[in-house]
């Protein structure tokens, strides 16, 4: 769930905010409807059947801030606008996510280029498709400290590469994608 949030909800936090100052709420009440959101996420059993994530944080802090308007005992005069709801109920990601996320799968892909195919098989199979290390070594026909091994040494060497800025063609990408394959 930690992880859910962090990586689904936390990138529009700041948005969120800004939103609900433009729209709904007196800066004061903005960090309030934001930790509720926080709360009411926490409290969630199953995250599984949210399809989109950000529409939901929004829908939620709408809500949360209807609902504080409702119980003020001090009538704001501010109208509360609806204008952008349409678009908070779109499943389609913006244009530049869908760009960022095909620049990130682009260096995936390169940091798995970079691996043995061993070592890139053994990877794929217990971080993508979570295969046991047990049932890796048994199909690869190969002990299990050598998945082990691989695995980690794999997954340090993509996380290296990824924690690197993105450079252009013969720099450190490819310099790694030969020290990786000399191993």
């Amino acid at each position: 769930m930690a992880d859910w949030v962090g990586r689904e909800i936390l990138p529009h936090e700041r948005d969120l905010r800004i939103w609900l100052q433009r729209r709904f709420v007196a800066a004061d009440d903005v960090e309030d409807i934001v930790q509720e959101c926080y709360c009411r996420l926490a409290q969630l059993p199953d995250v599984s059947g949210i399809g989109s994530p950000r529409a939901y944080l929004f829908t939620m802090a709408r809500n949360l801030a209807y609902r504080q308007r409702r119980t003020a005992t001090v009538v704001r005069i501010e109208p509360i606008a609806d204008t952008d709801a349409d678009h908070l109920h779109s499943d389609l990601p913006s244009p530049e996510r869908v760009a960022v996320a095909r620049q990130e799968l682009g260096r995936v892909q390169a940091a798995l280029a970079t691996l043995s195919d061993r070592a890139r098989r053994i990877f794929l199979m217990r971080r993508v498709e979570g295969i046991s290390q047990k049932e890796i070594a048994a199909t690869l026909g190969v002990s299990e400290v050598i998945v082990e091994n691989e695995a980690s040494r794999s997954l340090r060497t993509i996380l290296k590469l990824m924690t690197e800025p993105a450079e252009g063609p013969g720099t450190a990408t490819t310099k790694a994608a030969s020290r990786a394959r000399t191993r």
